[in-house]
């Protein structure tokens, strides 16, 4: 599937593969929805928001008059799931001989990721995903990739997880499908990455990623105050149309915040990973960005009733 997207959405490498960029139609709104984290319930709240016309998202991306943006790092629960990882790790120390923890934590990031595929699959050109410093269950080092950790040993645990009860052939496969994702989305008055990009990429540059590690690394991985001066506006001067960059904005996420949104590079940067709320941007497509104006909280309890009106209709 994603071996096969139309060129003038993912540039072709110089194999003939769709490369890192991911060119969005500038014509139509976008949602951009930050790290999903095996957040299944924040996927469901995204297709619910409804618009000032109360129209579901899921019916506005089905009529091809909306396009929805994930920004990555699909796998592995944060803080809510502290306790949960560490019970896990005393799992995983004992070969997984017992497993309840560890199973329902595989139960959220593996069906979080069956969402977002089968919403990839059913709206192709209009659905997206970007990959994380996450996208890496076989907790690999190289191809831009490092193993993780943070709340426990999540990477070698989900990497040994994975082997044991799924066997090698699909965590092989899941690894290859994790690479396939770009990494680089272009809208009409925005960029989007996972991460800040550490230094200024030029298109080609992201186009041939496979070839290029240092380009997954740089827009994965970046901490705060790890980039390069200027490279948000370089960026932005480079990808988009020169009156759109001089008010355009780079969204990403995977270091959090609180409050909503962060803005860094002058400004230019916007960061809206906040791990205890659902929060996403809400661009349009004809207007300038208004942060305030444009930068949602969902209602965490819309997906409950859009699901109670299709069992009832």
């Amino acid at each position: 599937m994603l071996d096969k997207e139309p060129e003038e959405i993912r540039p072709r490498e110089r194999e003939g593969l769709p490369g890192g960029l991911l060119r969005l139609y500038p014509e139509i709104p976008t949602i951009l929805v930050p790290d999903l984290h095996a957040r299944m319930e924040l996927v469901l709240s995204v297709l619910a928001f409804e618009d000032e016309q109360g129209s579901p998202a899921v019916d506005r991306l089905a009529a091809g008059g909306l396009q929805i943006l994930c920004l990555g790092d699909g796998f592995h629960a944060e803080g809510r799931a502290a306790l949960r990882w560490q019970a896990a790790l005393e799992e995983f120390k004992g070969g997984y001989r017992k497993h309840s923890h560890m199973d329902d934590e595989m139960r959220e990031s593996l069906g979080v990721m069956e969402m977002v595929m089968t919403l990839k699959r059913q709206f192709p050109n209009h659905f997206h995903f970007l990959k994380g410093n996450h996208e890496n269950v076989a907790n690999e080092q190289g191809e831009g990739n490092f193993p993780f950790l943070k709340f426990a040993n999540e990477g070698l645990m989900v990497k040994i997880y994975m082997d044991h009860f799924y066997g090698e052939e699909i965590l092989n496969a899941y690894a290859e499908l994790e690479k396939k994702f770009p990494l680089l989305a272009v809208g009409g008055n925005f960029l989007a990455s996972h991460a800040e990009p550490a230094w200024f990429m030029p298109e080609h540059e992201v186009i041939e990623y496979r070839r290029q590690p240092q380009v997954v690394y740089g827009l994965t991985w970046t901490d705060n105050d790890e980039a390069e001066p200027g490279s948000v506006q370089q960026m932005l001067d480079h990808y988009l149309e020169s009156e759109a960059a001089e008010t355009a904005y780079h969204f990403g996420g995977h270091r959090t915040v609180r409050g909503g949104y962060n803005l860094r590079s002058d400004g230019r940067y916007v960061q809206i990973h906040d791990p205890d709320r659902y929060v996403v941007a809400v661009l349009p497509a004809a207007e300038a960005i208004d942060l305030d104006r444009d930068i949602r909280e969902l209602n965490r309890e819309a997906f409950r009733e859009l699901i109670d009106d299709e069992e009832t209709s």
